[in-house]
């Protein structure tokens, strides 16, 4: 099968033509700084943006790369053009990339719900499955998060438990010391200890009732 050639022209559209530009020069500048480092290799990349805006990349010196680029022109002379095979090599895999683009950009508004106006029963479908997987997906996402903040909600409820009977614990003693303070206090102040009160008891009749002391407690 013979894949035709899309010729690319340049974007009417001022606001659109600016994002394509930043779009793709932040991905030409992030695969010069991938090739640099995954494959050593010496990259010095020059872009001006249309209103003049200057953008670099090298991994060594710009200036350097630049002299080394003129040196190697002057002993190549036949190297300054690049051959017409490999202008064609360079369309063709240019097309293909902007085909790419373009199928991913379609996908994506259709899966927003834009411009499925024209699409087939087996489109709809398609997408219709694509978003059932989504969802589904980010249903099992909700779900691990909401059972990972359970969790930690019931490990601060055992804290928080553990904390409460501490308290409560603390609590229930402290009257009880306070208790037997104001106690001793008490005595004191009545000049000797609590076993000491004394506590009287009438036995007979009124007439002749007598009274029994008991002695204070050791």
């Amino acid at each position: 099968m013979v894949r035709g050639k899309t010729q690319m022209r340049r974007i009417e559209n001022a606001t659109s033509r600016q994002v394509t530009f930043s779009k793709r020069r932040n991905g030409l500048l992030k695969k010069a700084f991938e090739l640099s480092v995954l494959c050593d290799a010496e990259i010095a990349l020059i872009i001006f943006s249309p209103r003049g805006k200057l953008y670099q990349f090298s991994n060594s010196s710009m200036q350097d790369t630049i002299e080394r680029y003129r040196r190697h022109l002057k002993d190549n002379p036949t190297n300054k053009k690049p051959t017409e095979e490999n202008m064609e090599q360079l369309n063709s895999e240019t097309a293909d990339m902007v085909k790419k683009i373009e199928f991913l950009e379609t996908s994506k508004r259709k899966l927003l719900g834009e411009g499925i106006a024209s699409c087939t029963i087996e489109e709809l479908q398609q997408i219709e499955q694509l978003l059932e997987r989504s969802v589904s997906n980010v249903r099992d996402r909700k779900n691990q998060v909401f059972k990972e903040r359970i969790e930690k909600l019931r490990e601060r409820e055992k804290a928080l438990v553990a904390e409460n009977a501490m308290l409560y614990e603390k609590r229930w003693l402290e009257p009880f010391r306070v208790s037997n303070d104001r106690r001793e206090s008490m005595a004191e102040e009545d000049g000797g200890p609590v076993s000491e009160v004394e506590t009287e008891l009438f036995i007979g009749p009124p007439e002749t009732r007598r009274v029994k002391r008991f002695p204070p407690r050791n």
